[in-house]
Formats: C-alpha cells, sequence, structure tokens
C-alpha cells in the first residue's frame, strides 16, 4: 500500500530472488488512499486462488486513511502466510507444532545460519535480545522448540550484559546500533546480529553507515561465528521467504488432488416410516452456502450471499475457468407419467447425492426453479421428496432470489409499453410523437442507441434528429401495430383461472380503447425462456431486442427492440442472469436457474447454470440437469434446442420409469391427483406392467435416436413387488437400455442410488455419438413432421387453417429456421392424454403456431391446452403456515 521508497527496495529484492529461482512473483500496488476494506478484499481475493501459494503484505502500510495492521495480517490465510505474521501461525510456532505453521522469514534465516556452523543447538544457552512479533518473540520459540535453555531480554532487563556473557547462541534484534559490546560476548559463541540501524560516517558519500546492534569489531574477536551488517541476515530473510513458498507449493499438493474437491458431505439419519418432505427438510442443518461455495472452488468475490442458505454466483467464473475441460453431462428424463409424477427430481438429487457423498465424484445437480402457481395450487413443491431433497425447501419452493418476480416485472413492462403505444399512436400526430419521443434537451435532440437500431433496420442511415423527412419520421414514430396480432401477455406467478380472458382499457383515461386480453402464469413467458438458454449478459440482451410481440398491420414483426424497452429489460434481468447456488440433504451442491414450461417452452434449466457447473466440476466430474415431461417432450427439446444452443454434448441420459406408470399404460384405471390409488396399482399385476413397458420401449428408443446411452432408473415404490420391478429390469435391458437399476433413493437417500450412479458412471464411458433430429434449414412443416413420427409414433400430422397462416407469415419474416417446441400433452406420447401406451397410426392436428424469436423456437400448439391454471377446490396452501414465534415454515410442499 502506498510507495514508500525502503518498502519499493525490498519488494524488489524479493522479486530479483523469485525470478531468479523460478518462483512466478507479482507486485500487487494499491494506492495510498486505499482503505482497510480495500486491502482485505485484496487478501480475500488471494486467500482464495488456488494459482497463487503464498503472499505478503509488506509492512508498514503507506494509507493516508486508518487500517489496523493486526487485522491485515490476520486476514491472510494462514496456510498462504509464507511471512509467518498471522496470530494462528505464531500461536502453533509456540505450541511447537513447526511442521504445520510457518516461521517468520528472519527467525527462520537465523536458524538456518546456526545449523550452518555445524553446532548442536540442543542443551545449548542460547539468549534472545528483543520481543518484537517479526523476530524476538518467534526467534524465542524456535530456540525452545529446538531443545535450547532460552533467555530472552529486552529493554527492561538490568543484568543485560551478565545475560549476554552466558549465551552460547546470541540473537540480537534490539534495533539499537552496537548496543552489545565485544566484551559482553562468551568465547566461541554464535551471534546471529539481525539489527539495522544508520550511524553518521563523514567518510561515506552519504554521511552515513549501516551497522548492526552488535559492536562487530570487538565482538567478532571472542564468538567463534558472527553474521555481517550488511549482508548477513538479510539475504537469508529473503531465501527464507523462497523456502516458505516452495513449503507452501508441496503442502498444497500433497492435499490437492487435481479436480477432486474437499468437501463435507451432511450424514443422513434415516427414518421409517418415512417422515413427510418438510419434517426431513427441517430436520438438516444445511451448510453455510459459502462454505459450499468455497468447496467447489468459488472465489468470495464470485458469490453474492442471499442469507445462509443461497447464493447467486457471477458469471466471471466462465472467464477464469475457461480453460478448464468440462465434465460429464448426465440429462434426468422419464417415461410418459402419470398425473403424480414419477420421481425425477427425486431421481436427480438421489443420483448426485450417490455420485458425490458416496463415490466422492465431483458432481452438480442443475435444475429448474419451480413456479409458486403449482405450489400453492394442486402439486405442491419440486425440491424432490423424502431423503432427496434439494434444501431449505420453503426456500427452493418460494421466492428464492426473486428472479420469478424479475421475469413478471420485466414481462409485465412490455405489456404495458404495447398498449401505451398503441394509445399513443391512435390519439398523436407524427410530429407530436416525434417530439415526445426524440424530446429536446437544453436545445439538442438526440438519438438513443436503441433508436439508431430503429433507424437502421427501417433502412435510414441518420443520426441527427432534425435530418429526417417527414416520411422517415413517419415510419419511425409509427409502430401501426395490429392489435389482433399481439402475441404478448400479462404474467402472475399465481393460479388465478379468473385472468384467462380479460377485458383491458376500460378505464374513462383510455378513451374507449379496449381490447381482450390475457393474464398467463409468469413461468410460461417468453423472459423465462430466454433466461434459460442465453450463455451471457449481452446474449440475453439481444434475445430481449428480438423477442416478436405483434405484427403491424402491413405484416412486419414488431419487436421488444422496436418498443424501445430493450435496455430496462436487461436492467431488471442482470440479478436473475446469475445461477442460483443450493444443497441437497447430503451436501452435494445444486445450481437451482430459470424454469420455463415444458410444453410452450423447451422445459429445461439455464444453459449458463449448466455451462458453469461443467467447469466446476472438472473433467472427471459430472452435472446432472432435468429435462420436464417425459422423453417425448423434455428430453426432446433439451437435445434439439438447448444442447443446439449451447453447444454442450450428453453423455448419458437417465431414464426414470415406475411400475404405477407403466401399469397405467397397459391399460391400468385413471390415476387422479388426490383420490386412492386403485387395488391395480397397490396388488401384484405382471400382465399390465409388461404390456405397459411398450411406452418405456418406445422412450428408450427415442434417447437412442440421439446417439446416447441410456440408464434406466425403476424408482421402486412401497407398494411395488420384487418380481415387478425385475420384469421392469429385465424389459428395460432387451428395449436396448445400456443398463436398468432398482433406486430406493426416495426411503434411503443416496445409498439407495448407489447402483445408479455405478451404471451412470459407466455408461459416460461408453461411446456417445449425439446428433440432431433435424436440420434446422429443413421447411418448417418437415421438422414438425419428423417429430411427430420419429418422437410420438404419428403416422402424419395435419396442420388446421390457423397453422397453416403462421407457417407462410413466419416463413416470410425470416423465422422458418428456428427449431421446433412442440406444444402438446404431456400424459400420452399422442395429442389425447387418454391413449396410453406407445399408440402408432394417429394424425398429429396441430391447431396453431406462435414464435418465441427470442427465446429462439416456433412452438406448434397440439390440443388445447392454458397457460394460466386455476386453483383446485382444496388448494395446497390450506396445508401451509407460519409459526409466527419462531419464524418458521409449516406445512406441506
Amino acid at each position: 500500500v502506498g510507495n514508500r521508497d525502503d518498502s519499493n527496495l525490498y519488494i524488489n529484492m524479493k522479486l530479483k530472488a523469485a525470478a531468479e529461482i523460478g518462483i512466478s512473483a507479482n507486485h500487487i500496488k494499491l494506492p495510498n488512499t486505499a482503505t482497510e476494506a480495500d486491502v482485505l478484499k485484496c487478501i480475500a481475493s488471494l486467500n482464495a486462488d488456488p494459482a497463487v501459494h503464498g503472499f505478503i503484505v509488506q509492512l508498514p502500510l503507506d494509507s493516508n486513511k486508518p487500517i489496523n495492521t493486526e487485522k491485515i495480517t490476520n486476514a491472510v490465510a494462514p496456510e498462504k502466510d509464507v511471512d509467518g505474521l498471522s496470530s494462528i501461525n505464531a500461536g502453533k510456532l509456540s505450541r511447537g507444532d513447526l511442521g504445520d505453521c510457518f516461521i517468520p522469514c528472519t527467525p527462520k534465516g537465523c536458524m538456518e545460519l546456526i545449523r550452518q556452523t555445524g553446532v548442536q543447538v540442543a542443551g545449548k544457552r542460547a539468549v534472545v535480545i528483543g520481543r518484537s512479533k517479526i523476530v524476538g518473540a518467534p526467534m524465542h520459540d524456535l530456540l525452545l522448540w529446538n531443545n535450547a535453555t532460552v533467555t530472552t531480554c529486552h529493554s527492561k532487563t538490568s543484568t543485560l550484559a551478565e545475560e549476554v556473557g552466558k549465551a552460547d547462541i546470541l540473537v540480537v534484534a534490539a534495533g539499537r546500533a552496537e548496543m552489545v559490546k565485544g566484551e559482553w560476548i562468551k568465547p566461541g559463541a554464535i551471534v546471529i546480529d539481525c539489527g539495522i540501524n544508520h550511524v553518521p560516517d563523514s567518510t561515506k558519500a552519504s554521511g552515513k553507515r549501516v551497522v548492526g546492534d552488535v559492536a562487530y569489531s570487538s565482538a567478532k574477536e571472542k564468538a567463534s561465528f558472527i553474521t555481517p551488517v550488511p549482508g548477513g541476515v538479510g539475504p537469508m530473510t529473503v531465501a527464507m521467504l523462497m523456502q516458505s513458498t516452495v513449503e507452501s507449493a508441496q503442502r498444497f499438493l500433497e492435499k490437492f488432488q487435481p479436480g477432486k474437491w474437499t468437501i463435507q458431505y451432511n450424514q443422513l439419519t434415516l427414518k421409517m416410516p418415512v417422515p413427510s418432505d418438510i419434517e426431513i427438510s427441517k430436520s438438516c442443518m444445511p451448510k453455510p452456502i459459502d462454505q459450499v461455495a468455497k468447496e467447489v472452488g468459488l472465489f468470495p468475490d464470485e458469490v453474492e450471499l442471499y442469507g445462509q442458505t443461497k447464493a447467486k454466483i457471477q458469471l466471471s467464473v466462465l472467464k477464469r475457468l475457461q480453460n478448464q475441460p468440462d465434465g460429464k453431462y448426465v440429462v434426468v428424463t422419464g417415461i410418459t407419467p402419470t398425473p403424480l409424477g414419477e420421481g425425477k427430481s427425486t431421481t436427480t438429487v438421489g443420483l448426485v447425492q450417490a455420485l458425490g457423498a458416496h463415490l466422492h465424484q465431483n458432481v452438480f445437480a442443475c435444475v429448474r426453479q419451480p413456479s409458486q402457481g403449482p405450489t400453492f395450487g394442486i402439486k405442491g413443491g419440486a425440491a424432490g421428496g423424502g431423503y432427496c431433497q434439494v434444501v431449505p425447501m420453503e426456500e427452493f419452493n418460494l421466492h428464492l432470489t426473486g428472479d420469478i418476480h424479475a421475469i413478471t416485472a420485466a414481462n409485465n413492462l412490455v405489456a404495458a409499453a404495447i398498449d401505451a403505444r398503441i394509445f399513443h399512436e391512435l390519439t398523436q400526430s407524427d410530429q407530436a410523437l416525434y417530439n415526445r419521443l426524440v424530446p429536446s434537451v437544453n436545445g439538442v435532440r438526440k438519438f438513443s442507441d436503441i433508436q439508431v437500431r430503429r433507424l437502421q433496420k427501417l433502412g435510414i442511415n441518420k443520426t441527427d434528429p432534425v435530418a429526417l423527412t417527414k416520411e422517415e419520421i413517419n415510419a419511425f414514430v409509427r409502430l401501426d401495430i395490429d392489435p389482433g396480432t399481439i402475441t404478448w401477455q400479462r404474467v402472475l406467478d399465481t393460479n388465478d383461472r379468473f385472468l384467462r380472458k380479460i377485458t383491458i382499457g376500460q378505464s374513462v383515461t383510455e378513451k374507449g380503447f379496449t381490447r381482450t386480453a390475457q393474464f398467463d402464469i409468469t413461468v410460461s413467458s417468453e423472459i423465462m425462456a430466454v433466461l434459460a438458454l442465453a450463455d451471457g449478459l449481452d446474449d440475453m440482451k439481444k434475445r430481449f431486442g428480438r423477442m416478436v410481440v405483434a405484427s403491424s398491420k402491413k405484416g412486419q414483426p414488431v419487436t421488444v427492440d422496436d418498443l424501445g424497452v430493450t435496455g430496462a429489460l436487461a436492467v431488471l434481468m442482470k440479478d436473475a442472469v446469475k445461477p442460483n447456488l443450493m444443497q441437497t440433504l447430503e451436501g452435494t451442491p445444486v445450481f437451482v436457474h430459470a424454469g420455463p414450461f415444458a410444453n410452450i417452452a423447451h422445459g429445461n434449466s439455464s444453459v449458463l447454470a449448466d455451462k458453469i457447473a461443467l467447469k466446476l466440476v472438472g473433467k472427471d466430474g459430472f452435472v446432472v440437469t432435468e429435462a420436464g415431461f417425459g422423453a417425448d417432450i423434455g428430453m426432446e427439446k433439451f437435445f434439439n434446442i438447448k444442447c443446439r444452443y449451447s453447444g454442450l454434448r450428453p453423455h448419458v441420459v437417465v431414464l426414470v420409469a415406475t411400475v404405477r406408470a407403466l401399469k397405467m399404460h397397459g391399460g391400468g384405471p385413471a390415476v387422479t391427483a388426490g383420490v386412492p390409488l386403485p387395488k391395480e396399482y397397490t396388488e401384484e399385476n405382471l400382465q399390465l406392467v409388461a404390456k405397459g413397458c411398450s411406452n418405456l420401449n418406445k422412450q428408450i428408443q427415442n434417447a437412442r435416436m440421439f446417439g446416447v446411452p441410456v440408464v434406466v432408473a425403476v424408482n421402486a415404490f412401497k407398494t411395488d413387488t420384487k418380481a415387478e420391478l425385475a420384469l421392469v429390469v429385465q424389459h428395460a435391458k432387451e428395449a436396448g437400455a445400456f443398463d436398468a437399476v432398482e433406486c430406493t433413493h426416495w426411503a434411503e437417500g443416496g445409498k439407495g442410488a448407489l447402483a445408479l450412479a455405478q451404471a451412470v458412471q459407466r455408461a459416460s464411458q461408453a461411446p456417445s455419438n449425439f446428433r440432431f433430429l433435424y436440420n434446422v434449414e429443413l421447411p418448417v412443416v418437415d421438422k414438425i413432421r419428423l417429430i411427430a413420427q420419429q418422437v410420438y409414433g404419428a403416422r402424419d400430422i395435419e396442420l388446421l387453417p390457423e397453422a397453416q397462416e403462421k407457417v407462410a407469415v413466419y416463413t416470410k419474416q425470416g423465422f422458418g429456421n428456428l427449431p421446433i417446441c412442440m406444444a402438446k400433452t404431456h400424459l400420452s406420447l399422442s395429442h389425447d392424454p387418454e391413449q396410453k401406451g406407445a399408440p402408432t397410426g394417429f394424425v398429429l392436428p396441430i391447431r396453431d403456431i406462435r414464435a418465441s424469436v427470442g427465446a429462439g423456437f416456433l412452438y406448434p400448439l397440439v390440443g388445447t391446452m392454458s397457460t394460466m391454471p386455476g386453483l383446485p377446490t382444496r388448494p395446497c396452501f390450506y396445508d401451509i403456515d407460519l409459526d409466527s414465534v419462531s419464524g418458521e415454515v409449516n406445512g406441506l410442499f
């Protein structure tokens, strides 16, 4: 800190010595205006950097701000404190833990000089003059633990000459010129002079010379060994600093296994019967999230804490780790589910707990953030279940870090901008609009950056607002939105059936300009899909700008950029773009980020979370992510959309199957949420299971179609029999699965998914020849047909008139080469939720096609669905409450 000449001289000596012996060293210079916080921030960064084996803080700190030197020296991590000045290293030295601490460099150098004499220290009488923290006190401890009998003298010692005369070894660090006289010294003693003092000398050009604390000329006549000043202890101090740095690197390498995390796992205390999810979650004491971050190799300045159990991760980590090889990429999907779900989230968590806590592999789970609609509606939370959960589950299932709220605000800002623009264009002249859009400020008019982009889009290459013609002004100010083409809806993260269709603009202030609109649920917003597919802030901003909200009356697409709101959206979303770090019950790390629907969107967590996780786990680690709904929907979109945009290539597909779902596909009675299961599902029925395996076989084929090995996880329920489970495993292997295993992770945590984890490890070593199903350059109809025939088993597709019209419109507007994101029921491979098993020969009806141009896909609508669910008669919120005394959340999620 600062620019003291003496400090710069000492530092340059150390840098020169480091360069001579091959240590990479650099000088971090802080200005003399640096505060204590500035210095501590710098130290924290160096503490966290595994590429730094040691660092020193050059004292004194030359700042014009008050800085507590003791606080600064103790902020240095003990394992990197190669100067040995922290209280922890001093304490270890005083206790004799010489092999587990760093010794201050001057005492260490003195000790090395004594050793070089060949004189045994053990049993000798040693005297140390001076008791400073840097030399005297540690020198005393060092001699003592080398078995000398040590006396420390100081300014208050009345019999100094007498004590010196007894010393076989004398170390002087008093800071007083030539205070120790030669006649005091015991004949044959070893004398180490640590002093540096300046005394007047008219023979020198500077008028002074350097002397030590010992009268050298007389002392050398009596001592057997004596260090000169200068040139004695000084060079040894620098040499010991180098040696300590090498020792630090050696210790680091002994503990460090390349690519291996040092992570503390939580031991589960399993209970039978398995308690409720919220009871299990509350019985677990999560690690502090900054500890989790440190364990996986994140630096403190890359972590933004949101309390004790969740944090956001800076995107800068990707740049730091850009040369780190990626780990193995695993996607968890499932067979066509019952309305109850088959446990994909539970299996995802169980698998990472098994890989991490039981097989000690670097592993990350990457999952979607759940919507509060289902949480308070009929489905409940999405944190997994049983002993395989992301914790704390109430944090996970509620606001988390506010990403969904940010999306709600951003989405509704766009909606407000659309209607406001229509209103203003209907009520103002071209010139009035222009004067308000490009106002004169202090007599100067200037286009904003986003307005310049609009001018360029219109082919107007002018930057002076005064230079536009009337025709150009008209084109610039008139978006001329056709209200009947508006596809952008308002959103809310609540299941509210009465907002499915509304009338807006009924206030008298809107002058009669009303229109019919609707609210969707927030996670269906295109902004959510953009968040999930963006690979950085800049990419997210560009995707926002490309989002199409309507068409003009001339049929031209109107974008968010045209509305001028792109920058504002980026500001609202600047924190939401950072992945959220949490943990599982067993202490393995989890990224929770983005939560797009799996019907009108692609149903996968964010590309950014996956990319960061793949770098953090390293080449031998695993990243396990989950794709929404069954393999025909979430997995297909994971491959054809997410992997296409991310450039990532998966190594393994984990396909979750249950006896319950297979019985349903085999012809069992309907499964309804909130209604007890019919006896066919609670009693052994091998015939139903065998017949239902047609769906399992088809979904295995779907995964293998993309060239990726498939491991089937048979998620066992307590009502399943051994024969039923064995039958599913047998069918899966016969259908071409790399392996199939029974899993009991819901009841046993990671231990119950151990066989699955081992199968995934083996499968990750098998050849993976990943390929897309279609080329995006194909016509829109051909891409839809390929998905319908190859993935669903359809004979053909039928485009209804509205869909045919949209194909023509989007192709004309230049969107025909986007990937396809099919919006269909998740309860059947077909468009009819009542068709179970693996139906064939059907014609898939496409009633409409819509575009998410910013996210980057077209989504055909198959059948009828609403994106704003309603609340059931008895919603989940009946069971949720807050303890007003403890502040704890109670109830079932």
